[in-house]
């Protein structure tokens, strides 16, 4: 059996060996093929780069969109709860109000028995209790003398003029106020003066007119 030239020859030149190093080891640079190669794949490296970047974008707007509805929500149930604490102070207030108004003419007769030295007894402990009770409940009562006149707390009942104030003043309480807090339950009911002259210095004042007039006539 022959063999064909191509086969001998091939058997002394013996198996081939490709060099497949990207780095020259006798320069030290990158082969061209290997350059080229690893450059091949950046397109789609930066593709998916740019759409990743997209993507972060997209879910950092939709964060910001359900922190400000998050931010707005808890806003509304701030106001929602201070309304309804604010609603539910002032209906306790109505409330205590109207019971402790139907108190005061009892609160008024104590008063007066105590200024006629007539609360003794145990009616003057009851009397005591009762008026320990309703200042624990807010109830305040207010209205002296000299303080000045405030309309918006006192009732003019009597009217004067007295030059001893210098502004408009409280000169006698004929009936205390009470309050309860800011609201007033029943206004402090006084007898005011206004700076001016007296009554008297008046009429004295007037008499001279009166005899000239007469001396004229």
């Amino acid at each position: 059996m022959t063999s064909s030239p191509n086969e001998g020859e091939e058997s002394k030149e013996g198996p081939v060996i490709r060099d497949k190093r990207r780095i020259d080891p006798e320069t030290g640079k990158v082969r061209e093929q290997a350059a080229s190669a690893s450059s091949a794949p950046e397109a789609p490296a930066n593709g998916g780069a740019t759409a990743a970047d997209e993507e972060v974008a997209s879910l950092r707007t939709q964060l910001a969109e359900r922190l400000a509805d998050l931010q707005r929500l808890k806003a509304e149930y701030d106001n929602y709860r201070k309304r309804v604490e604010r609603d539910r102070v002032a209906v306790r207030e109505q409330a205590l109000g109207q019971v402790l108004t139907e108190l005061l003419p009892v609160l008024d007769d104590i008063g007066r028995a105590r200024d006629h030295d007539e609360l003794n007894g145990g009616f003057k402990s009851v009397a005591e209790s009762l008026e320990a009770v309703t200042g624990k409940l807010g109830l305040e009562r207010y209205g002296e003398k000299g303080e000045p006149f405030d309309p918006t707390v006192h009732e003019a009942l009597m009217h004067a003029y007295s030059s001893d104030v210098t502004e408009t003043s409280v000169m006698d309480v004929l009936q205390p106020g009470y309050r309860i807090g800011e609201r007033v339950l029943r206004p402090a009911r006084v007898a005011v003066a206004e700076p001016g002259p007296d009554a008297d210095a008046a009429e004295s004042g007037g008499a001279p007119d009166d005899a000239q007039g007469d001396e004229g006539e």
